[in-house]
Parts: C-alpha cells; structure tokens; sequence
C-alpha cells in the first residue's frame, strides 16, 4: 500500500510533454515571424497588455512571466499590470484605445459560435485605423496560438 505522501508526489507530476520548439524548430521560427509582423505599428506597452491579457484568459504561465517582465522594462504603469484582469471595471485607468484592443483581445481569445460581436468590433474600428486595427487583431491572434501552443506543452515559466 502507498503512502498518502507517495499518492501525492505521484499524482502531482505531471506526465512529461514534448519539447515542441526542439522536435519542431520550424513551428518556432515561422511563430517569431507571425510574432514580429503583428507587432509593427502598435506600441509597446499597448502590445503587452494585449500579450497579458489573452495569457490570463488562457491560464498560459509562461506567457504571463514573460509579457509581465517586458511590459515592466517597458515602464507599464503598475496599476495597470495589478488591474488588467479588471479593466472593464478599472474607469480611466485604461485608454479609450486599450479599452477597445482589450475588449477585442478577450472576443478573439473567447471565440464562441458568434465570433466577435459587431459592438467590439465597431469600438476598436473606431478607436484605430484600419492599419493598426489589422495589427491588434493580429497580436490577439499571435498570443493565442502562442498560449495554445505553450499551455498544451505545459511550457514551464523559468525559475529566477
């Protein structure tokens, strides 16, 4: 008979996963391509809340370590970082135009049968042009399939 202590260690590690960016280093190459050109023209700080965001709706660990890091070097305000799971209740903590990308962040990140709601979408047509609205778009889309590819992995954050 195994110990309770037995029982828990066994049952609290987790079955090994790929390294998926080894066994398929193409897979990370063409996603820093995709990660590079939905970055252009949008700015930093409003790209890292959009990157933390959509890894907060996906429970992606690694993703949330490595975009609250860059969103801190990028000088993100703090209160920013500490409301960004509530920002639809944050008043003018956020932008009009963080607002709409956020807004348009979790539609993208929740994609249900109806995909993104005309409202959403018309507040972001509003709040960019079409250049950068193309670009938003495109980043929720990147950090998604960065989160789904990471999360079914179990991509550890590194320890520091």
């Amino acid at each position: 008979m195994r110990s309770s202590v037995e029982f828990m260690t066994q049952t609290l590690t987790p079955p090994a996963r790929v390294k998926i960016y080894k066994a398929s280093p193409e897979l990370y190459d063409a996603m820093m391509t995709l990660s590079t050109a939905s970055a252009r023209d949008v700015e930093p700080d409003l790209a890292e809340l959009i990157k933390i965001r959509a890894s907060q709706l996906n429970h992606c660990a690694f993703c949330l370590d490595m975009h609250l890091r860059d969103a801190r070097k990028h000088g993100v305000a703090d209160q920013k970082l500490d409301l960004l799971a509530a920002w639809a209740e944050a008043g003018e903590v956020f932008t009009d135009r963080e607002r709409a990308a956020l807004a348009l962040t979790e539609a993208i990140t929740r994609l249900g049968e109806d995909g993104v709601s005309d409202e959403v979408y018309e507040r972001a047509a509003a709040a960019f042009t079409d250049r950068e609205l193309g670009q938003v778009i495109a980043m929720a889309v990147t950090i998604n399939a960065w989160n789904r590819i990471n999360a079914a992995v179990r991509m550890p954050p590194p320890r520091r």
